[in-house]
């Protein structure tokens, strides 16, 4: 069975080196090589995974150097798809700071696609992160990638509809091709894949659901009967594809320069998440009251690890441990303490331009995760 002794543990992006940032851009002018974009990735790499053991980490990730952003699997791994421009002014840009201060919206703005043909993988990003993490991590690590539930993004009745009438059609084929890079994965050796999943927010957040999905949004029981089988399949495929796989979850609200996209607690997707999607650790966002209280975490499985995402990657003050174990102690009225972790409530840069911390803040927040599991596990 898969391990579940992991008690701290780190979501996934980390802070980009401003060098790899003006590479990239260089890349898309066309001033610089592809090989030698390569190597300074792969440098960028090296001292993610450098910072991750030296806080104490023992699951790593790329810190998903190579990625523009967490969505890399749909966004920039897909054929079949062409770039859209994002609305960059008004409420539907939809992105808030804690402090109330406006989100200039070149803040938050990266590059959407939608489906105008067949769904096609035309890269092998995964595959690149992995074998690069098999070479270097000097311990177990885990590939991150967006859940195919979240592939309605892709859709749109005016680019869409002739290619797929629906965007169920569309799923199905998004579905396929995920299986078939988690089975290129797994036959790499990878044994630990991470689905990010944020298609439930549209449920937790009616207003969330409102402003993205308009007023033709479907029902929202169609949304989380759709969102829960998705990521029901593709976590049950995982396993019948090797049981000993360690299969994750992560929930969060949002992450893109310091700011949020949504709130509200887990209790109205509770019961069907926790209790039809088979994985074996929910990493979940808990850093603020906008996720509200633990009392969802009734419906986890006997034997599910609950990873309390307590310690915030958007602002740079450091969490008293204190009061981190005193929610840890509130967390475990529900999930027994054992089947508990503790993380950041989401990676440091899902977006290439990361949240508004230093390396160092960055170094800090995962050593006070590791000193706090220790504290708490041994």
């Amino acid at each position: 069975m898969p391990a579940i002794h992991h008690h701290a543990e780190h979501v996934g992006s980390l802070l980009r080196p401003p060098g790899l940032l003006d590479a990239r851009q260089a890349r898309e002018r066309g001033d610089l090589g592809a090989e030698e974009l390569t190597r300074l990735e792969d440098s960028a790499v090296l001292a993610a995974i450098d910072l991750q053991r030296q806080a104490g980490i023992e699951v790593y990730t790329d810190g998903e150097m190579r990625r523009a952003t967490w969505m890399a699997g749909l966004l920039e791994s897909l054929g079949g798809v062409s770039p859209v421009a994002m609305p960059s002014t008004g409420p539907s840009t939809g992105w808030f700071r804690d402090d109330a201060a406006p989100v200039p919206p070149e803040e938050t703005a990266f590059q959407m696609v939608v489906a105008t043909g067949k769904l096609t993988q035309k890269s092998d990003l995964s595959t690149v992160e992995a074998g690069f993490l098999a070479r270097h991590a000097p311990g177990q690590f885990k590939i991150t990638m967006m859940s195919s539930s979240m592939g309605n993004l892709l859709w749109r009745p005016d680019l869409s509809r002739d290619v797929y009438p629906t965007p169920g059609e569309m799923m199905r084929d998004l579905v396929a091709l995920r299986l078939k890079e988690i089975e290129g994965l797994l036959a790499l050796g990878v044994t630990w894949i991470q689905l990010d999943s944020l298609g439930y927010n549209h449920l937790i957040d009616p207003e969330f659901r409102a402003r993205i999905l308009g007023p033709q949004a479907p029902a929202p029981e169609d949304i989380l009967d759709m969102t829960v089988s998705v990521d029901a399949e593709l976590a049950r495929a995982i396993k019948a594809m090797n049981p000993e796989v360690t299969v994750a979850m992560h929930i969060c609200r949002g992450n893109n320069r310091s700011a949020w996209m949504s709130k509200g607690g887990y209790e109205p997707v509770a019961e069907r998440l926790f209790g039809e999607v088979p994985v074996d650790r929910f990493l979940l966002e808990y850093d603020t009251e906008r996720a509200g209280g633990f009392e969802p975490l009734r419906f986890v499985p006997a034997g599910t690890t609950v990873v309390l995402g307590l310690v915030s990657s958007k602002v740079a003050r450091l969490e008293s441990q204190d009061d981190l174990r005193r929610r840890i102690d509130e967390a475990a009225k529900y999930v027994p303490i054992e089947h508990l972790a503790l993380s950041p409530q989401c990676g440091f840069a899902s977006t290439a331009r990361g949240n508004l911390l230093t390396v160092d803040d960055e170094r800090r927040k995962l050593e006070l995760v590791v000193d706090t599991a220790q504290r708490v596990w041994g």
